[in-house]
């Protein structure tokens, strides 16, 4: 018997599965770091901007290679031209493989031994968002299911990296991520059709925050 699909998605948006996430903060260190986040409102304000970003940058080349699963290998070397932020480029790339490499451990197809015989033979950068599209159009995951599910995954790593960074507590976390979740449905249904050819970097300071990452004196995070 066949499970329902809701049980397969609890289990990649719980927080127990080994995707390396957790490694990451988006921005978010260095922001706090150099001063841009002093209250919870700048926090707040950071993460809605943090959305907005993946839905008009990420969100596009995620939902065309569920799509169009054939086209993984030409859309994720476009998107590594389209992140051009070497930290942002070098994060995406090692998360798009640990969420791959999860997958393909924990729930063993034949459609996912074929999405590994591809990334071995043609050796392309397995970016987050064109890995995340392909995983789960293979594992025959419905695309409202995915794009919610993409956006569960990344506002829950800003808030748990908020809460390793002393910027909220961890009961204040989840009142946020509560309230930030409309944000993140509103941003879904804005960024729903964008086709790869709009994806834009609607935030230059984010992008800035996300490249001095590896100049920080000390950190917690990759980036």
């Amino acid at each position: 018997m066949r499970l329902n699909d809701d049980w397969l998605i609890w289990q990649l948006a719980d927080s127990a599965f080994p995707t390396g996430g957790f490694a990451h903060s988006g921005g978010l260190e260095a922001a706090w770091q150099h001063g841009e986040i002093r209250s919870r409102a700048d926090f707040m304000g950071f993460v809605e901007t943090s959305l907005q970003q993946q839905g008009y940058g990420a969100l596009p080349f995620m939902r065309a290679v569920w799509e169009q699963p054939e086209r993984l290998v030409e859309l994720d070397a476009r998107f590594d031209v389209f992140t051009t932020n070497h930290v942002t480029n070098r994060a995406s790339r090692l998360q798009g493989r640990a969420f791959w490499m999860a997958v393909e451990r924990s729930f063993p197809s034949v459609s996912l031994e074929e999405l590994r015989a591809r990334i071995e033979a043609e050796g392309f950068c397995a970016h987050l968002p064109p890995m995340f599209g392909a995983v789960t159009a293979a594992m025959g995951l419905g695309k409202q299911d995915v794009v919610q599910l993409f956006f569960f995954c990344y506002l829950r790593g800003l808030i748990a990296s908020a809460v390793r960074l002393g910027i909220v507590g961890p009961m204040e976390a989840q009142s946020m991520q509560h309230k930030l979740s409309a944000k993140a449905q509103a941003v879904a249904l804005e960024c729903a059709d964008i086709p790869v050819e709009d994806a834009a970097q609607t935030a230059p300071l984010l992008d800035l925050w996300q490249g001095a990452q590896d100049r920080l004196y000390s950190r917690l995070f990759q980036s």
